[in-house]
């Protein structure tokens, strides 16, 4: 047996690979001994973009102060044990194959969504390793995500919330939010990344409804840049002045304000106080310890970057709605000093003109692929000729990253960046391919 063979079957136990519900995991958390009310203080994020950075902020935040972290994230990149972080460390594939043979056998061949049968998986084990903080990243929006079984977390958090799956959860903001804001708990805080006006009073009417203490961006809690490069955060109890992410972005400011204000409602504003006070030396160690793949993430050894001639470099996002791309489009403004290229290859079910339209005229030259293994990636083809809709003057398919990334060698004047994007799919065989 091998976890590819036992995760193949998993996803073959429902017809649909999304079905929001909460019925399926309660039955096997409940044939599983519940897990989910054994484990340590959860601080439960949830978001349309900036949700993993977050999370990864978080768990650096929590390891420099000496705490152990249990995490949940989704999806994987290239292996799956990269969802399941169990006390900081990644199981190996003997201890998360008996794992998940387990999970298999409670489930007794039952319908159950992959994510719903690992979700489970992942909090029958953190509920066997002491840890100090469970943190869990909502799979897809929140009411009726697998993750969303927790009766009493310590903690709620929303990262900026826009348009995205809108076949599952609805096709207005404001539906959306309502999907978000069901993780909130009654009584419990939640911290809320700055938000749109119509987002804004959903968070409030849901929040007035449930007596939810709103920690908010703006109103509550502050970050700028500083002149040296820093972070200065101001919140209601602290000030910190700190060094700036290491993270790429400027967005990555703003994930990190959440990820501190998460810190200082628990450990500053909770009665009595879920953790204890983090030292600033610790948080500071944290914020540049902070480790999340696919995100404006700088690739600089393997055999793509090979590929490159001296002088050039290759960057890698996984972002794939307009949001996303937004956000990557107003980072790309600061590259004035080299022509940018880009490889993109998308899902045909995501918002393809809206992730290319603040992005595509961007590009010096693009050139566009085929998501390998992925059923539902728009073809290299109609990739290229949705860029072209978005004033992309030289948008080309290409047979492979790889090949892409030649073309882009052999037509742009270098040294040049060329910038991989449209999905975390492509970004995980992107990682795959460069190992």
């Amino acid at each position: 047996m091998t976890i590819d063979a036992i995760l193949d079957r998993m996803t073959r136990l429902h017809p649909k690979v999304i079905d929001l519900s909460l019925d399926r995991v309660l039955r096997l958390l409940d044939a599983l001994g519940n897990p989910q009310d054994r484990l340590p203080p959860v601080i439960h994020v949830a978001g349309t973009n900036g949700k993993g950075s977050t999370v990864a902020t978080l768990r650096a935040l929590f390891e420099a102060a000496g705490l152990r972290a249990h995490v949940y994230t989704s999806p994987h990149l290239v292996r799956f044990a990269e969802r399941i972080r169990i006390a900081g460390i990644l199981p190996d594939d003997a201890s998360l194959l008996g794992l998940l043979e387990e999970v298999e056998a409670a489930n007794a061949g039952a319908p159950i969504t992959f994510f719903e049968i690992t979700t489970a998986a992942a909090f029958l084990a953190f509920a066997r390793v002491p840890a100090e903080v469970c943190i869990l990243e909502t799979g897809l929006g929140g009411r009726l995500d697998a993750t969303n079984v927790i009766a009493r977390p310590a903690l709620t958090v929303l990262t900026p919330i826009a348009m995205d799956h809108q076949q599952f959860l609805g096709g207005r903001i404001e539906a959306i939010a309502a999907e978000k804001a069901g993780i909130m708990k009654r009584g419990v805080a939640c911290v809320v990344a700055k938000q749109g006006r119509k987002v804004i009073k959903v968070l409030e009417a849901r929040s007035s409804e449930l007596g939810v203490p709103l920690f908010l961006e703006g109103a509550d809690f502050f970050v700028r840049t500083t002149s040296d490069g820093g972070l200065h955060y101001r919140g209601k109890t602290v000030e910190w002045s700190l060094p700036a992410p290491v993270l790429a972005g400027s967005f990555q400011a703003r994930n990190t304000a959440l990820a501190l204000a998460s810190i200082e409602r628990l450990a500053r504003l909770s009665a009595p106080p879920v953790f204890p006070d983090f030292p600033e030396a610790a948080l500071a160690l944290g914020i540049r310890s902070v480790e999340w793949p696919a995100r404006l993430h700088h690739l600089t050894a393997g055999p793509l970057v090979d590929l490159l001639p001296p002088g050039w470099e290759l960057w890698l996002d996984g972002g794939h709605n307009p949001h996303a791309a937004e956000a990557l489009a107003q980072h790309t403004r600061t590259w004035r000093d080299k022509p940018l290229g880009g490889v993109f290859g998308i899902l045909g079910t995501k918002d393809v003109d809206g992730y290319l339209e603040p992005l595509a005229a961007r590009f010096h030259t693009l050139r566009t692929v085929a998501i390998p293994g992925e059923a539902n990636s728009l073809s290299a083809e109609d990739a290229a000729a949705a860029a072209t809709r978005h004033y992309c003057l030289d948008a080309k398919p290409a047979e492979s990253v790889a090949a892409a990334i030649g073309a882009l060698v052999g037509g742009i004047p270098g040294p040049a960046r060329i910038l991989i994007c449209g999905s975390l799919y492509l970004a995980g065989t992107v990682l795959t391919e460069n190992r």
